[in-house]
């Protein structure tokens, strides 16, 4: 070879497979690499790789559409009421009509408090009326018992007694059936004292008596007999259901329970509680249900305290070991326990849909071949969610578990494998592009971060600045204010990722799909922790995972995944489904708690509850769809225009539009308690005596009210007699107000008119039991609503009474709180307190008393005084006024 040939730079061309790779000059003409010419469709919907950024709008507006035209509508969906005029075609179904009857005939007694005429006398007949002229068919019997019961339990820290509270009892059983085997079905006709109860429970008492009617008549024999439970004092708290469940006749017989109770008016009623441990309950309610709505993740909500009620359902497991489903009305929890809960507004559908539930459930459970020993079907919890109100899926716990750890590790080898082919496909070295993968994935964890950052400092600063719950009666403006504001934040951190290093190799469809891959990793790791802390509720988080991972599968199968746009159409088809489901069910769980947030407290900040749920909501519903912004043209432009939307409704939050409350339908409640108080020193001789209105506050917006009531500005905080005074001196009527009473506020006022049974106790005997032991016998009479507050005093200590004895055995801290009603009968209670002094120094006082008393129902003790305080709360409150006093004495 000459000198010259040696100098001489040759260029060879290496065959290959790869089309990028061919020489331009060798490409032909017209290929797809070489000056590849769009399609129309590609004209029109892509540019330089990217979706133009007219698009977006249309793109967000699709996702709120579909929530707007079908998960919404489903989540209030209510089927077509029967008339009595359809008897004849449907003799054999409930009719919606005979129901709404029964309701308004209840209703029209008036509030029916424990110890009221209305609650006694007047509802007691009515219904025993009613159940006498229930005639009994050719296959079944009725026989109605009225029950009369005393007794006591412990309910939180509370010791809760009854005397002589009432239920009416109906059982309606097969002729000459000799079973022992029953099924009870629960609700209460009494209401709280502030209005007439028609959503809280009247409705669910006069859909049981149309579904008794109905079983009366039929000529459908039961296999096992069906005990209608009416339930004359759940309000107390849940008093009644005690009573039967541990002294009635026929408690020891009744194997199942369907309870029916209600947090709002009307609706569809959501199952909230099953079992527990009792998976056969669900299979019976999946084949019987004609309209399904549950949800497991409302029974883990309310079981950890999430929801500031209770229901009976908790007496009959507990006190019963009765297994059970837990059904209520939750639509509408504005007028709940207020005077605006009336059966005017109680839609005539909610029956139709409640009654033909019941109907088939009491039909199917009663005949179940399970019911006869249910406890041989106790086989754990199970997993149950309603899907659009279409049907019921309902699975074991082991299954979903099961379930869970195979759609999530499959979710993430998929993501895996996706990952090798982008490393294939782009030529990028799979080191390089797991560097990526790791960069990414930090990326989403920062921008979830970010994201639940920015609506809870929102939510601070809307508390802060004395607007919380101006979304209260325009429930909107949480998506303009809290959803948007996390949206934002979850798009804006990979958006200023993908623009600081946009000189990446790999193309920016690409850069997307790994963020969706990085976030469903990220779903499934979530899904397996929920799974490994036994929390059921992880399904919503596999059933996400599960629809990507099928459009992902949908992409790599096809190859859409290598394009740069066109692997988004898969993506958002597979997405839609567990949107429109995660919608529907979000839609009903802030139709429930919005309400909830006006009764929830002064202590809670509402807003941030609600960025917080907004978060999480948002996470779920949106993961998927809000890092697909990042494929349009401007999408940074277009991310920023999410904080508009939440400066815009920031600024309607402060227009009247904000303002939370309106009258009739969104009311700002108080409990306002016209109240004398009197302390005695260990003389016996009154150190301190005043009169003033007690307001016990069940928002956070106080200070809305107090430029418009009487002497509001004078208003004090009670806080400071909690430091010196038995339970702050306040005559507090259940545990709730027990929790918040240091929020209370104080009005000196003149003195209230109490009724003339006023509450006393009496000292009729005081014995040494030892030279360190010391016995008080005593007597409360008084009012039908006592509370009774007992301190031990210079190192004494309670070591037995005559009361329930948890609160001494699980060491409760004093003073004790004792709640006390009756009903029909009001003897004075005879009560034994035995303290102990280890010094056996007895010169000085052991025992100090807190005596509470309630004229719930006596409207006629309210002074003209009172009534021109309550009329100068504005058209918006619902206060809940009565009588009250409080006494305290030391032994």
């Amino acid at each position: 070879m000459s000198g010259s040939e040696k100098n001489v730079r040759r260029r060879v061309i290496t065959p290959t497979s790869d089309p990028t790779n061919v020489d331009p000059l060798l490409r032909p003409r017209g290929s797809q690499q070489y000056e590849a010419q769009p399609n129309g469709c590609e004209r029109a919907f892509v540019k330089r790789s990217k979706i133009k950024w007219f698009w977006a709008p249309a793109f967000l507006g699709f996702w709120l559409l579909l929530y707007v035209t079908i998960s919404i509508p489903a989540c209030h969906r209510l089927p077509r009421p029967l008339t009595i005029q359809d008897e004849d075609k449907h003799p054999d179904q409930f009719i919606a009509e005979r129901a709404e009857k029964n309701l308004r005939e209840l209703v029209t007694l008036g509030p029916r408090v424990v110890g009221s005429r209305q609650n006694e006398m007047a509802a007691l007949k009515m219904l025993s009326q009613k159940m006498q002229k229930i005639r009994s068919g050719t296959v079944n019997d009725i026989e109605v018992d009225v029950q009369v019961a005393s007794g006591s339990y412990v309910h939180w820290s509370m010791v809760n007694m009854y005397q002589s509270i009432q239920n009416i009892v109906v059982k309606i059983s097969p002729k000459n059936s000799n079973s022992t085997t029953y099924l009870l079905v629960n609700s209460h006709y009494d209401s709280v004292p502030a209005g007439p109860g028609a959503g809280d429970d009247g409705s669910m008492v006069a859909t049981m008596m149309e579904v008794l009617r109905v079983l009366a008549k039929s000529d459908k024999p039961l296999k096992n007999p069906v005990v209608f439970l009416f339930n004359g004092a759940e309000e107390n708290p849940l008093q009644a259901s005690h009573a039967f469940i541990t002294q009635h006749k026929w408690a020891k017989y009744c194997k199942a329970l369907i309870n029916l109770d209600s947090c709002g008016n009307g609706g569809r009623e959501i199952l909230f509680q099953s079992g527990p441990n009792h998976p056969w309950l669900m299979k019976n309610y999946r084949r019987a249900i004609k309209h399904p709505y549950a949800s497991t993740m409302g029974e883990e909500l309310f079981q950890h305290n999430f929801i500031p009620s209770d229901t009976d359902f908790r007496i009959f497991r507990d006190h019963g070991s009765v297994p059970g489903l837990d059904m209520a009305y939750t639509y509408n929890g504005f007028v709940y326990h207020t005077r605006h809960d009336t059966a005017e507004i109680f839609p005539r559908g909610s029956f139709q849909h409640t009654g033909d539930n019941l109907l088939a459930l009491v039909r199917q459970i009663a005949n179940s071949p399970e019911i006869e020993n249910s406890a041989k079907y106790a086989k754990g919890h199970t997993i149950y969610f309603d899907v659009l109100g279409w049907f019921l899926v309902f699975y074991t716990e082991t299954e979903g578990i099961i379930l869970n750890v195979i759609v999530s590790l499959v979710s993430i080898g998929i993501c895996g494998y996706a990952v090798k082919l982008m490393s294939v496909n782009s030529g990028i070295k799979l080191e390089k592009i797991l560097k990526k993968v790791g960069h990414t994935l930090l990326v989403q964890i920062l921008s979830v971060v970010v994201g639940t950052i920015l609506p809870v400092l929102l939510g601070l600063f809307m508390d802060a600045v004395h607007l919380p719950l101006s979304w209260f009666s325009n429930s909107w403006l949480i998506l303009g204010l809290y959803f948007t504001t996390f949206f934002f934040g979850l798009a804006i951190v990979p958006a200023m990722y993908f623009h600081w290093t946009k000189q990446d190799k790999l193309p920016i469809g690409q850069r997307i799909q790994l963020l969706l891959h990085c976030h469903c990793v990220l779903l499934s790791v979530l899904a397996l922790i929920l799974t490994i802390c036994k929390i059921r509720s992880a399904f919503v988080l596999m059933l996400s995972c599960l629809f990507y991972t099928v459009g992902l599968i949908i992409n790599i199968a096809t190859k859409l995944h290598t394009k740069d746009v066109a692997w988004v159409i898969p993506h958002i088809v597979c997405t839609v489904p567990p949107f429109l489901f995660l919608a529907y069910f979000s839609h009903g769980f802030f139709t429930t708690f919005i309400p909830m947030f006006g009764r929830f407290g002064e202590n809670l900040n509402p807003d941030l509850a609600v960025a917080v749920f907004s978060v999480a909501v948002g996470f779920l519903c949106c993961g998927f769809i809000i890092p697909v912004l990042q494929l349009f043209n401007k999408s940074k432009t277009i991310i920023c225009g999410l904080l508009g939307i939440t400066l815009l409704c920031f600024i309607i939050a402060m227009t009247p539009i904000g303002f939370p409350y309106r009258p009739n339908t969104n009311v700002q409640r108080f409990a306002v308690l016209h109240t004398k108080r009197t302390f005695h020193d260990a003389e016996n001789k009154v150190r301190r005596q005043e009169s003033g209105y007690f307001i016990m506050p069940q928002d956070r917006r106080t200070y809305t009210v107090k430029n418009a009531v009487i002497n509001m500005t004078q208003a004090q905080r009670i806080g400071s007699d909690c430091d010196k005074e038995i339970n702050c001196g306040l005559p507090l009527y259940n545990q709730r107000w027990h929790k918040t009473r240091k929020n209370s506020l104080w009005i000196p006022a003149s003195e209230p008119r109490l009724g003339e049974n006023l509450p006393t106790v009496i000292l009729l005997s005081k014995n040494t039991v030892s030279a360190t032991r010391i016995r008080y016998e005593m007597q409360l009479s008084g009012p039908n609503h006592m509370a009774l507050f007992i301190q031990p005093l210079n190192g004494a200590k309670m070591m037995d009474w005559s009361f329930h004895q948890a609160p001494l055995r699980l060491s409760f801290e004093p003073p004790y709180f004792i709640y006390f009603s009756w009903g029909v009968n009001g003897d004075p209670l005879k009560f034994w307190l035995e303290l102990e002094k280890p010094n056996g120094n007895w010169n000085s006082s052991t025992l100090e008393l807190g005596l509470g008393g309630h004229w719930t129902h006596h409207k006629e003790l309210i002074t003209p005084d009172f009534k021109k305080f309550l009329d100068s709360f504005p058209h918006y409150v619902d206060a809940t006024p009565w009588p009250a006093s409080f006494e305290s004495r030391i032994f």
